[in-house]
């Protein structure tokens, strides 16, 4: 199992903290999301196949901005 942090920006509320959860989860592979408003960051773990660069994409198609 891999694990992956980044930095998310435009985050504003618990609603886009269960936005960004919700996107990261529904990638195949991800077992599970945690994102933090304050922090602006969201910690994942995954496994194939999943990668990181389909995680920054699901989060910023969710609307956000990613920065590792």
């Amino acid at each position: 199992m891999e694990k992956a942090s980044m930095y998310i920006f435009g985050m504003s509320c618990a609603g886009c903290v269960a936005s960004v959860k919700m996107a990261l989860e529904d990638v195949p592979g991800v077992k599970h999301a945690a994102v933090d408003l304050e922090q602006c960051m969201a910690v994942v773990e995954y496994e194939a196949p999943a990668t990181v660069e389909q995680l920054e994409s699901a989060v910023k198609e969710a609307g956000f901005t990613v920065e590792k």
